[in-house]
């Protein structure tokens, strides 16, 4: 384990009110943990401005049925296949497919992947789910 440092800091009343609303609704036992949280969090964000190298999830809902839709999705998955980790495609109806697509290369890359596959007519929803490698390519 780490090593821990205690630290204080001062807030308004009902900024520690909300906060501690916050910790109790997100079923946390300490505002430390929480707080933890939100600073990876923003580190994870930070890094995705920076364009850093990142991890990240595609999620699509679609329509198989569409003429050439999984053709196209598939296309510019091999088109990025340095970014493509593994795809995990789901027959949810007759007619209806989900897809989740890692992803790992910088920032700016992975989101224009994401923004390729959400264009495609017969997507119906997309999402772009952002998380860290800790990698940094400066």
């Amino acid at each position: 384990m780490s090593e821990l440092i205690r630290l204080s800091l001062s807030i308004e009343k009902p900024l520690y009110d909300r906060l501690e609303k916050l910790v109790k609704q997100s079923g946390y036992t300490n505002r430390s943990e929480y707080v933890r949280d939100m600073i990876r969090e923003r580190l994870v964000e930070t890094e995705w401005d920076k364009d850093r190298e990142v991890l990240g999830t595609i999620t699509l809902i679609y329509n198989h049925h569409r003429r050439q839709l999984s053709e196209k999705l598939i296309h510019l998955q091999h088109h990025h296949h340095t970014a493509v980790k593994v795809t995990t495609h789901v027959h949810l109806s007759r007619e209806l497919c989900a897809e989740v697509i890692v992803v790992q290369a910088r920032a700016s890359r992975v989101r224009e992947l994401a923004d390729l596959m959400r264009q495609q007519k017969g997507v119906l929803h997309a999402d772009l789910t952002m998380s860290s490698t800790g990698v940094m390519l400066d």
